[in-house]
């Protein structure tokens, strides 16, 4: 019988760990967590100094009884659940529901799934962090508190099957923010000019573009264009100055937890729950021909970009057997995030040895697709900057300048193995290289070109992940979760890569916003982390932050329970007739908006699409305009006789015409903007402001 019990998480390590230990270790999972809050309740004594209420997870009852077992027999008890804050509190919870004796139990951490690094931490256990725990159960009675509170308000106010977070609601406001910022955005126009010139000797011509006088210009309308070509053509062009130089490009610095779920979405077009799915098979192991059960890439969970001494040290004698002595880094990257958890390193492979193609045939296709992200990516942040050299000419014609510029990869560096979309061998002409003050130059043609500002992008889960940890809201583990919430919530969607809030967000969002601004203000939220990150080094108390958060939700709540009624959204009955029962049919809201029923149900369950008039006529056929929505819940406006008409617009439609070209006028906050943006035409809209 084995001495020493080793308790996992995840029944995938323990086949890995198994490998490493002899005879004398018995290794089990724990199956994830074993106690939590209960689900029929929000599970928080407030009367009690908001003592958490927690039980035994349903289900978990006899695997507790054999872990309880296993344990009695054993001399040794190591808990070896994740090196994070909730695998702390993992394994508090085991020590708890098992009832360890203190004196033979402890906890050990390793960052990868090695036999090095799972020996190394048996020789090196400890007592199990409190202030690790005490920061995660704050962190859990806090989404609890939020859930609990609101949630139920939403039901009775809104919608069953609503639901409020801590973190989701903030995620869904800086969506709902980009959305209407996108939506008042009024496109400007702008003019560039280039002129293709010839070179004296050359047969190619180079193109330059056009900068201004002294001074940048920014050219808003053809005729100031025009005016502008007037005076090109007929200038003299001449070299007014040549300047060479060298512009270095630094190493990339290794995955962390966000960087990964941002540039997977970006190369591989994964989302982030996929991305953390495969990370966390790479993680515990995957069984690779000739060496059996291997974990491949260290802990998936970390905001730290740090490497340890031996990791780095291994890539060192790597790059120099493989790309030469001068392809390495004379510098490891530094933690350059201020908001880190150190805990542990920067995701890497475990064996930098081990490459993408030694162990492509026993991955599957995402997992290998990853793992060569994650190899890469590391191995080039060991690697040399990438040097180019540079060349910029400035042209002179008359009173104005031209800019022209181009690059040459001297020294590839860390592009040897990593390069991302960004990153450009060579830019430019080679002809640059070759001009000098005395090159003679002439006018071979001007190109005027118009163009329109754009408005702000929206949101995909890589930027969304990006702003949420910039504004330091949630960490690692949360980024996954908290999107995949909100998107099954119905409150958002995805079309291609693009997040959009839907109807029902929006009336979310606008109920915590109105009633909950606290929850939802981005600053509140980040200092909330930061006052957690205080609990996990033992200069915050857990509970005190709960003290001084509960009193005012609770009050914001019951402020929103006798004032909020009017947000309640009532079956409104239409004038469409059931066809199979005769009943006016009502309007019911959905997960993607408005759609037609029949209040019959169930005995009648006949549904069909809502189509809400806006009284405008179609511009094409002369039908009504009505608003519509996508198959995943986008909003735009078509016309009722679709398909044989195929008007279509994701902006508002107005029944003014176009002054200036005919065209209809669509809604842009306070203003009416052509929709032929080749016109540009805006205006003030007198009906909004006098709403106002």
């Amino acid at each position: 019988m084995a001495k020493n019990l080793v308790i996992v998480e995840s029944p995938a390590k323990v086949k890995t760990i198994k490998k490493f230990l002899g005879s004398g270790y018995d290794v089990e999972a724990s199956m994830g967590h074993v106690r939590d809050l209960p689900r029929s309740q929000m599970g928080i004594d407030t009367e009690n100094d908001y003592e958490p209420k927690y039980i035994t997870i349903r289900g978990k009852g006899e695997l507790l009884a054999k872990l309880r077992k296993a344990a009695k027999n054993a001399n040794h008890v190591y808990l070896a659940t994740d090196p994070d804050r909730e695998g702390e509190a993992i394994s508090w919870h085991l020590m708890t529901a098992l009832k360890l004796d203190e004196k033979k139990m402890r906890r050990i951490t390793f960052n990868e799934i090695t036999k090095n690094a799972v020996k190394a931490s048996l020789k090196n256990p400890r007592e199990i962090d409190m202030n690790l725990v005490d920061a995660q159960q704050a962190r859990r009675v806090l989404d609890r508190m939020v859930g609990y509170q609101i949630s139920p308000l939403l039901w009775a106010k809104v919608k069953r099957g609503l639901s409020a977070g801590r973190v989701q609601s903030v995620a869904l406001r800086i969506i709902a923010d980009r959305e209407a910022a996108i939506a008042a955005f009024i496109p400007s126009e702008y003019w560039t000019i280039d002129a293709e010139l010839n070179i004296s000797g050359e047969k190619k011509p180079i193109t330059a573009h056009f900068f201004g006088t002294d001074k940048k210009m920014t050219i808003s309308s053809e005729e100031e264009a025009r005016a502008i070509c007037e005076e090109l053509e007929h200038a003299e062009y001449e070299v007014a100055d040549v300047k060479h130089g060298e512009r270095i490009k630094k190493a990339p610095l290794p995955f962390t937890t966000s960087t990964l779920q941002q540039e997977a979405s970006k190369a591989l077009n994964f989302s982030t729950s996929k991305t953390m799915r495969i990370a966390q098979q790479l993680y515990e192991g995957v069984d690779v021909v000739g060496e059996g059960t291997v974990g491949l890439i260290t802990y998936l969970r970390t905001d730290s970009t740090r490497i340890s001494v031996e990791a780095d040290a291994a890539a060192r004698e790597y790059i120099a057997r493989e790309f030469g002595d001068t392809s390495y880094g004379e510098k490891a990257a530094d933690n350059v995030n201020r908001n880190a958890q150190d805990a542990h390193e920067a995701i890497r492979p475990t064996d930098i040895t081990r490459t993408p193609a030694r162990v492509k045939e026993s991955l599957s296709r995402d997992q290998f697709r990853l793992y060569q992200l994650i190899w890469r990516r590391f191995t080039a942040s060991r690697m040399s900057n990438a040097v180019y050299s540079t060349f910029s000419v400035r042209i002179r014609a008359g009173k104005y300048f031209f800019n022209i510029s181009a690059s040459r990869l001297l020294h590839a560096g860390f592009m040897d193995v990593y390069v991302s979309e960004d990153d450009e061998k060579s830019s430019g002409s080679s002809l640059l290289k070759n001009i000098t003050k005395d090159t003679k130059l002439s006018l071979a043609g001007l190109d005027p070109e118009q163009h329109f500002t754009q408005p702000p992008a929206h949101y995909t889960e890589a930027s969304l992940v990006h702003v949420l940890e910039e504004q330091g809201i949630g960490r690692p583990s949360t980024y996954a979760p908290t999107i995949s919430t909100i998107l099954a919530r119905r409150y958002i969607t995805k079309e291609q890569k693009n997040l959009y809030i839907t109807e029902l967000g929006e009336v979310v969002n606008d109920i915590m916003c109105r009633e909950f601004p606290q929850i939802v203000d981005v600053s509140f939220t980040a200092n909330l982390e930061m006052l957690l990150d205080g609990v996990a080094d033992g200069s915050v108390q857990w509970k005190t932050i709960i003290r001084n958060f509960y009193p005012d939700l609770q009050d914001a709540v019951r402020r929103a329970e006798a004032e909020l009624d009017k947000v309640r959204i009532e079956d409104e009955v239409s004038d469409v007739i059931c066809e199979n029962c005769g009943r006016h049919m009502v309007i019911k809201y959905g997960p993607h908006g408005k759609f037609l029923a029949c209040p019959g149900f169930p005995e009648c369950r006949n549904t069909k699409p809502f189509f809400e008039t806006i009284g405008v006529m179609c511009p094409k056929c002369g039908g009504e305009i009505v608003l519509k929505r996508t198959r995943k819940g986008r909003r735009y406006y078509g016309c009722e006789n679709s398909p044989e008409c195929d008007f279509m617009s994701w902006t508002r439609p107005v029944e003014k015409r176009c002054p200036e070209c005919g065209a209809y006028m669509t809604e842009k906050g306070n203003r009416l903007v052509c929709s032929d943006q080749t016109c540009g035409h805006t205006e003030s809209w007198k009906e909004k402001e006098e709403e106002k």
